[in-house]
């Protein structure tokens, strides 16, 4: 169980350290960014983990963080059609 709640903190400091960084955006404070929202899936995770929730309640929960995970898969997918990484060119025979 300790090793658990271990685990639970170490994870919860990656999304802290995540949250905590500069968005590449460059939101002011009243926005959000993807990086929140990701985060949102992470925080949600952690806290499924630790029991926050009661089972009567992880429908709902899991209702959320399943339509936010396909908003961030839909947007970052949108992210690449929009700006496509440019290929490096063939290399020369």
């Amino acid at each position: 169980m300790a090793e658990d709640k271990a685990m639970g903190q170490k994870e919860f400091d990656e999304v802290a350290a995540q949250v905590d960084a500069p968005a590449p955006e460059g939101p002011t404070d009243d926005q959000l960014n993807l990086s929140d929202i990701r985060a949102c899936v992470s925080i949600i995770d952690i806290v499924t983990k630790r029991g926050a929730f009661e089972g009567s309640e992880l429908a709902d929960v899991g209702a959320v963080r399943n339509r936010i995970d396909s908003f961030l898969t839909k947007a970052a997918a949108a992210q690449e059609a929009a700006n496509p990484t440019e290929e490096a060119p063939a290399p020369a025979e």
